[in-house]
């Protein structure tokens, strides 16, 4: 898929306070840790990943969806009469029903005929609703959209220690399923996308890629529709290596699609954000597209695996810790459960708050400078 209107005007995002590292999660597995003869140290060797966050008790992800949500809009500079949709696109909300994408539109006081619902689907819930936006911008059906989630990794966190210290007859093949429940963390991103006669940016969206390969949908399995309310205790198995090899072989496949949408080889690409499993999954997965490792901008060592929200937030810390220059060519790679792999390539030129400080530099005589803030 090729674009010529669409552009990503606007990143936002929220984390958590509290920090929970892989050392504090063994502590708390010991009961299991002694009974199978499991070493310490495992969990962040294995997964790269010392730290991830979490909400407190009860938070719903809708109060903290307005809040990234109510950053992208802001720094985006758009009148909210401009914007025709509205997306909540994480694997957790506040109910079943209504969807949470009510409240966070009722929060932003966005206009009455904006189009608003959930989207849900795995880890690619955000580049999924991004797709959508862009389609809806590039057919003239709207002029502007955000795309929010925010995933809680509370719930299954505690969950699953609770479980695997509860169940005594748990082998060690068994516990390995849960490890991949262990990595989840919890955060909050949101993107607004525009038409660029409205851009201030210019950030155009070039390509996309999608690519299904649903043989594999049972490789990782959650119980029922599950959200953060009252009383959810999720339980999640993973078979971790399967799914890492078959996630990276689907990528292979959807990147020399998308490589053909961009016009352009693997050379051409000069940064990328990718979804934050581990350490392995991200070498294994350079490795295999000849990517290279400094393109690359990661969080997973002290967010975690974020779900849906993994790509966007590192895409805005990136953004923030000026990892992207003007004229770079960006990929942003997700692969999800399912199993699912959207890719999307970007024309970087500014931030908003980069454009912010070049117009007031201007209107005081200054020389702009390059790097985005």
């Amino acid at each position: 898929m090729k674009y010529k209107r669409a552009c990503l005007e606007a990143f936002g995002y929220t984390l958590p306070d509290e920090i929970v590292t892989s050392a504090e999660i063994e502590e708390r597995l010991s009961p299991v840790y002694r009974r199978l003869r499991l070493p310490e140290g495992r969990l962040e060797l294995m997964t790269g990943i010392r730290e991830r966050r979490f909400w407190p008790e009860d938070t719903l992800p809708g109060d903290i969806s307005i809040q990234s949500a109510e950053q992208a809009i802001s720094a985006a500079g758009i009148d909210r009469g401009e914007i025709g949709c509205l997306i909540h696109a994480s694997v957790c909300r506040d109910h079943l029903e209504p969807a949470t994408a009510c409240r966070v539109h009722h929060g932003l006081g966005l206009s009455a005929d904006c189009v608003v619902y959930d989207l849900s689907n795995a880890c690619l819930g955000v580049l999924n609703g991004m797709l959508q936006v862009a389609n809806m911008i590039e057919l003239g059906q709207i002029r502007a959209g955000v795309v929010v989630g925010t995933e809680s990794g509370r719930p299954l966190v505690e969950n699953t220690i609770r479980r695997l210290n509860a169940d005594t007859t748990l082998t060690r093949h068994e516990i390995k399923l849960a490890v991949a429940s262990l990595t989840i963390g919890s955060a909050s991103a949101a993107v607004v996308l525009a038409d660029r006669e409205i851009s201030r940016t210019q950030n155009r969206l070039r390509a996309s890629a999608v690519r299904a390969n649903t043989q594999f949908h049972a490789l990782c399995h959650s119980g029922g529709d599950e959200t953060v309310g009252d009383g959810m205790r999720p339980w999640m198995t993973t078979d971790s290596e399967r799914l890492l090899h078959a996630g990276v072989a689907t990528a292979k496949q959807a990147f020399e699609q998308f490589s053909q949408e961009l016009g352009c080889d693997v050379d051409d690409i000069d940064k990328v954000f990718c979804h934050q499993v581990g350490v392995a999954h991200r070498r294994l997965l350079f490795e295999t597209l000849g990517l290279r490792q400094q393109a690359d901008f990661s969080t997973v060592e002290f967010l975690g695996n974020t779900g849906s929200a993994a790509v966007p937030v590192t895409a805005a810390l990136g953004i923030e810790r000026g990892h992207l220059s003007p004229s770079d060519r960006v990929a942003m790679l997700g692969i999800g459960s399912g199993l699912n792999v959207v890719m999307l390539g970007v024309d970087w030129q500014a931030s908003p708050l980069e454009v912010g400080d070049a117009t007031q530099r201007r209107k005081r005589g200054m020389q702009p400078s390059l790097g985005v803030r």
